[in-house]
């Protein structure tokens, strides 16, 4: 299909095969009366088969329903410069949300100009994150796009939701007993609502589905992970596409409890919320990254680049992936990594992994000057009048201060 000149009457849904965003499908054609192109995208979430999804989108009243495969794009694209950055917001949360949104909107945009559309629109409530996400991604990138949110703007709850699906005989689950909100992709899964929102209980095995209880007792699991210039390459000495080793890593670490989190998050729009989050691979991943960075990176680099890791974080997590600021880091983050490569070997058990070994062709550390035994070259002689000298600002403002403290 060619693109054609945008029409009001035609709206491009992020499209996920849930509940509320089928009834948007309905919503937007009974209120609007606009044909709505339902895009869901391909983010290695699993669970159901995306053609049963498609046609799901067909039979709930879309013109089109399209679905794109974007598993290896969202590793290259958005997964690997997070590990570059050791995504993490609030110091524990890998993401994942985060990274898969600004893809999503981005195919969202070239649908709208490929089939036409005005419009595009979500799935979101007003009291979460991912709105803003969307919403500013698509400024970015398309200004001109109007964008509707049928769940945020008809206060649609999901009681409302369940009896306008049923009044038109939907074909979707409309279950009123699954106690979770679900998000998922390649980089993780989250889960909130239910007994969750009570930040005292602590969650039900039910709710864990990417691992397994991590203090049931099995043997040890040890893998090497190989990095170039920041980015994973190898499990095991074998070449993998970044795809696959993300999914070996959710297996093996999952099969050992690792990856589980319980934060009570910031979310940008002020509220504390309570989320669980399964993350086997990013945790597991993430934690090797930033050890090999500490064999490789320079120190004032290491130090600096701390900063930068907290804040393009943020920025992600606060829908910002296509701001300024964020592209300014990306080049920073792309130099810094330049020599952060080698293998990094990994011991996973009991919910943890931990490093137990690190190599690398451009490492740092030099055994001759870090020894204590025979062979060390590092001459102490240099040390005294290293520290008279570090410390001689300390001792001229001190001297000043017992002076005028006389």
């Amino acid at each position: 299909m060619n693109p054609s000149s945008p029409r009001a009457d035609r709206v491009v849904l992020a499209y996920s095969g849930g509940l509320d965003t089928s009834v948007a499908i309905g919503w937007i054609t009974a209120e609007t009366g606009a044909e709505v192109v339902a895009l869901a995208v391909d983010v290695g979430q699993g669970g159901e088969d995306m053609d049963v999804i498609r046609r799901r989108a067909l039979d709930c009243g879309a013109v089109e329903s399209v679905v794109v495969d974007a598993r290896h794009e969202f590793a290259r694209d958005y997964v690997a410069p997070a590990l570059q950055a050791n995504g993490l917001y609030m110091d524990r949360y890998p993401l994942v949300s985060s990274l898969s949104r600004p893809l999503i909107a981005r195919h969202l945009v070239e649908a709208a100009r490929l089939h036409g559309a005005a419009a595009v629109a979500h799935g979101c409530t007003g009291k979460g994150n991912d709105q803003v996400r969307f919403e500013v991604s698509v400024m970015a990138l398309a200004p001109e796009l109007r964008v509707m949110a049928p769940v945020r703007d008809s206060a649609m709850t999901r009681d409302k939701a369940i009896a306008f699906a049923e009044e038109r005989g939907m074909p979707i689950d409309v279950s009123r007993r699954s106690p979770y909100s679900i998000d998922q992709n390649l980089w993780g899964r989250t889960a909130e609502c239910g007994v969750l929102e009570d930040p005292w209980e602590q969650p039900p095995e039910d709710v864990f589905v990417y691992t397994a209880d991590p203090t049931a007792s099995t043997a040890p699991d040890e893998v090497v992970v190989t990095f170039v210039d920041g980015v994973p390459t190898a499990l095991d000495g074998r070449d993998l596409p970044l795809v696959e080793i993300i999914d070996e890593l959710n297996a093996r670490g999952g099969a050992h409890g690792v990856g589980r989190i319980d934060l009570i998050e910031d979310r940008l729009v002020g509220i504390k919320s309570r989320e669980i989050y399964e993350c086997p691979a990013a945790v597991t991943l993430l934690t090797a990254h930033r050890d090999l960075e500490d064999l490789t990176l320079e120190r004032d680099i290491a130090r600096y680049k701390r900063g930068v890791d907290q804040r393009w974080s943020e920025l992600v997590y606060d829908g910002l992936w296509f701001s300024a600021l964020k592209r300014a880091l990306d080049s920073f983050l792309v130099t810094a990594s330049e020599h952060v490569s080698g293998d990094v070997r990994l011991r996973l058990s009991g919910g943890t992994a931990q490093v137990v070994g690190r190599r690398s062709a451009a490492s740092l550390y030099d055994f001759a000057l870090a020894t204590y035994d025979t062979g060390d070259s590092f001459d102490q002689g240099d040390a005294k009048g290293f520290i008279d000298l570090w410390g001689l600002p300390t001792k001229v403002w001190a001297a000043r201060a017992h002076r005028l403290a006389g």
